[in-house]
């Protein structure tokens, strides 16, 4: 029932396939040999007959010997279920014609230059590396269950010499899905409900591509339930309860309730989507949703909402075309909302309205080519002159080469533009990036 989502980790390999496909190796090996040995028990030799039986026993033998090893040498989950290591390893290089909030892969521009002072640069990272991991089982609670686990090295960074070169594991999602015949439950932390689709990005792994400037992404632990109709064309519709967040960074250690967890309530969401394809063809899917929580930032509870719609359209096996778009108050916590603000200065929920969309291409096999642009755009009339970030704009172009095996390539040009009371501000940033998938 959730949007595909894009930049996963490497495909699929299951160490069982290959430990069975051995298995049938081995037998079609002893079947070729009493085969021959058959066929030509007529003609040949007592000995011959005795020899050829021996080297089949020592083939089998041998499969035999490296299955064990193999069976012995993986990695396998206590609860017996079926279980699966990805990993998808990347090298960024980048760079900036000017100052951002985060140089590898910023969301905005920052207008505080000091004079003097270059504001262009260029390095390299290899922190938007991820890991994974999926296990599924049968026959839970009469559903079939599925769970993943994903995590980069995006957390930030040791206050050392090292810097970006001694990033942080952090936990991105994790989630367990009992899926029925026409119903599922999810829990665990994943995007919000009402903004699971996010652009496809070789080089925004991280964060995602327009995060601050139209794309509402922030992971949150959350409770999900959905239905969904059967045949060619699937109706559904879907609740959540998701963890309240301000999105006010925390300290290191001790932490402190935020704005909306002082609210005592949660957020909630719910949504209505049609969805079709599958299997040979590509899915596609359109859908719309509300959101509803509460802030506290004094003794006035106020409200943090929103209506957002998202598309997904397969127009045909080499073009599809995906977006979103939102309108609501007070979305920081939602991953960027306003750009990053709740509140005007006048202390009153900061109204806001956004959104992006991406076409992409292949052209060939192996080949990925797209372009989007994204906005977002608060209102900065009931803001006043002090509002600090007015307007962002984001567009940007990638292309991407896997070739056969693990290796892939990628590059992208990102264009950022950010308002401000003072003037607007540009920075034209590119990534390449490099690596392999597991």
């Amino acid at each position: 029932m959730n949007i595909e989502r894009e930049n996963t980790v490497a495909g699929e390999r299951r160490p069982s396939r290959k430990i069975a496909a051995d298995m049938r190796l081995a037998l079609a090996a002893a079947l070729l040999a009493s085969a021959a040995g058959a066929a030509g028990a007529q003609s040949a030799t007592a000995d011959s007959l005795a020899e050829r039986l021996r080297h089949a026993e020592a083939a089998i033998a041998a499969l035999q010997q490296q299955i064990s090893e193999q069976s012995e040498s993986a990695v396998h989950a206590r609860s017996r279920v079926r279980m699966e290591l990805t990993g998808r390893v990347a090298v960024n290089g980048f760079g900036n014609s000017r100052r951002v909030n985060n140089v590898d892969n910023p969301q905005f521009v920052r207008p505080d230059t000091t004079s003097g002072v270059p504001v262009r640069g260029v390095g390299m990272a290899i922190r938007q590396t991820r890991l994974g991991l999926a296990v599924s089982a049968a026959n839970v609670i009469g559903g079939s269950f599925t769970g993943d686990l994903d995590v980069d090295f995006y957390g930030g960074q040791q206050p050392s010499s090292g810097g970006r070169t001694f990033p942080l594991v952090r936990l991105r999602t994790a989630r367990g899905f009992v899926t029925w015949s026409n119903t599922e439950l999810m829990i665990g932390q994943e995007s919000p409900l009402i903004s699971g689709l996010n652009p496809v990005s070789p080089a925004a792994i991280g964060t995602p591509d327009f995060a601050a400037a139209g794309n509402l992404w922030l992971w949150l632990p959350q409770v999900r339930f959905g239905v969904e109709t059967s045949g060619s064309v699937r109706f559904g519709a879907q609740g959540a309860v998701l963890a309240p967040t301000s999105g006010d960074p925390a300290a290191s250690f001790d932490t402190d309730y935020d704005l909306a967890e002082r609210s005592q309530r949660p957020y909630l969401q719910a949504r209505v989507h049609a969805k079709w394809g599958g299997g040979e063809s590509a899915v596609g899917e359109v859908g719309c949703g509300v959101h509803q929580g509460w802030l506290m930032p004094s003794t006035t509870r106020m409200t943090s909402s929103a209506v957002a719609c998202d598309a997904l359209l397969p127009l045909s096996e080499f073009l599809e075309v995906r977006g979103e778009f939102f309108s609501g108050q007070a979305l920081r916590g939602l991953g960027g909302g306003g750009i990053g603000q709740n509140f005007a200065p006048i202390t009153a929920p900061l109204n806001t309205k956004g959104g992006w969309a991406q076409a992409n291409l292949r052209p060939a096999f192996g080949v990925r080519l797209g372009a989007a642009c994204g906005v977002d755009h608060p209102d900065a009339q009931r803001g006043g002159a002090t509002l600090l970030r007015r307007r962002n704009d984001a567009c940007a172009t990638y292309a991407t080469i896997k070739p056969t095996g693990p290796l892939f390539f990628g590059a992208e040009l990102r264009r950022l533009r950010t308002e401000y009371a003072s003037g607007r501000y540009t920075s034209d940033h590119v990534t390449l990036t490099a690596g392999f998938e597991f």
